[in-house]
């Protein structure tokens, strides 16, 4: 049964999954050995009992999963609309139970009726309505929200040190909320908007604000990316990865701040150069907390 929530947040399961699981393989050398892969599983989403979505996932943190989805695909509002999310891997579902019953949000009424099976990448976001959605979102000015090279680096490095099912086993996309170089959040998954719901979620059950914050991702970032990175008010957003047109253009429009090709002490400023403070090139890095 879920844990009971507070302050009017809605009651979760802590469900727990394997995350990987061994293989054997045969080697170039023609050697045979035992790997780790990542446990790829189906999640059947149902709210109100209605089935709205399967979605592909590790199963690291399924609830917050669940609950960053409805989030940033404007299937709710806010978190007051749920009252349980229930998660049960013994039959691959998660049972969302709202406040309102089935009669409540239009949104879930209309998706619910056409479910759609999604990887863990292609999440089929309603993407017209997120278009149509852009003039209401708002980011911090660049006075209030900046970063300078140091605290990037140092987030990086932190992230590059993080335990991870990547490094036992690949094949996964990680997604990280700093606060300066502190991180508060991180969390893996077989798709990389699976990864980004899920810090959605984690944030909204833990009343955080995106404002001052930071998102690190292995993902690439496209417009879909930064269209969700903009829905949690996270106005910084750094990748491993590249970027596509879409998403530069969008997050001009927008005023995000976006670095790509990060590793190490390299990366590239896409947009939203006037966030960023370069400091001194032979900086090693430190901790400043984003201001």
């Amino acid at each position: 049964m879920p844990a009971e929530g507070g302050r009017g947040l809605p009651r979760l399961t802590r469900a727990t999954a394997s995350l990987t699981q061994e293989i054997r393989v045969l080697d170039a050398a023609g050697e045979e050995r035992t790997i780790r892969i990542p446990d790829e599983r189906p999640l059947t989403v149902y709210v109100d009992r209605r089935e709205l979505v399967t979605l592909m996932t590790l199963g690291q943190y399924p609830e917050w999963l669940v609950l960053g989805y409805l989030l940033n695909q404007r299937l709710l509002p806010d978190l007051r609309q749920v009252d349980s999310v229930t998660v049960d891997w013994s039959v691959d579902a998660a049972a969302v139970r709202t406040r309102a019953g089935a009669a409540g949000s239009k949104a879930l009424r209309t998706r619910a009726v056409r479910p759609v099976v999604n990887t863990g990448c292609a999440q089929g976001t309603m993407f017209a309505g997120q278009m149509a959605d852009l003039g209401t979102m708002r980011l911090p000015a660049v006075d209030v929200a900046r970063i300078d090279r140091a605290t990037l680096l140092a987030a990086l490095e932190r992230m590059r040190e993080q335990p991870s099912v990547h490094r036992e086993a690949g094949s996964v996309h990680g997604t990280a909320l700093f606060h300066g170089s502190e991180l508060l959040f991180f969390v893996e998954d077989v798709g990389r908007h699976n990864a980004v719901d899920t810090v959605a979620g984690w944030m909204a059950m833990h009343a955080v604000d995106g404002g001052d914050k930071l998102l690190l991702t292995t993902g690439r970032l496209t417009s879909e990316m930064v269209i969700k990175a903009a829905r949690m008010g996270v106005p910084i957003v750094v990748s491993r990865n590249g970027i596509t047109a879409m998403g530069h253009s969008l997050a001009e429009r927008l005023g995000m701040t976006l670095v790509g090709r990060a590793a190490g002490r390299r990366f590239l400023c896409y947009t939203g150069a006037s966030r960023f403070d370069q400091g001194p090139l032979g900086a090693a890095p430190q901790a400043p907390p984003l201001r």
